[in-house]
């Protein structure tokens, strides 16, 4: 029987890497499109007529969005490179914390780039009022209905 409890230990741990690999690969695409899209930002004309206030903006959008895009890939690079795993536990641990880590610049990023397009299009503070609606938004869906749910077992 220690080996029928092992075997499906290893099974779960190959099914949670393989969850947390696919859950990647819907946040990455999310992420690249945002970097994509501020690159190309500073090289059109309007961009120098953008206050200094919002260019520190784009600037911190900039680089949460680009810190999300290594932390939500390391866990993949982590996995090819390691190859074979020799620990699966401790590499899920740290790909999670990676992810969450990678998760919260891409909330980062979406608030602030949120703030940017509402602040240059209606002014600051419908820019301040957009990114913390964002955030409301990003808190209730990202983690407190998760939450919510692991523990409402019934809907």
């Amino acid at each position: 029987m220690p080996h029928d409890d092992q075997q499906a230990n290893t099974e779960t741990e190959h099914g949670d890497l393989s969850d947390l690999l696919s859950e990647l690969r819907i946040l990455l695409p999310g992420a690249q499109m945002l970097t994509a899209f501020l690159i190309i930002l500073p090289f059109n004309g309007g961009f120098a007529k953008i206050d200094q206030a919002e260019k520190i903006v784009f600037l911190a959008t900039f680089i949460f969005s680009m810190s999300s895009l290594v932390l939500l890939s390391a866990p993949a690079i982590g996995h090819r490179i390691m190859r074979p795993l020799t620990n699966r536990v401790r590499f899920k641990r740290v790909a999670d914390r990676l992810m969450m880590a990678g998760a919260l610049c891409l909330a980062l990023a979406f608030m602030l780039g949120t703030n940017l397009v509402m602040s240059e299009v209606f002014g600051h503070l419908a820019g301040l009022i957009a990114c913390a609606l964002m955030a409301v938004l990003i808190a209730g869906v990202w983690w407190a209905l998760p939450c919510y749910l692991s523990r409402v077992r019934k809907l």
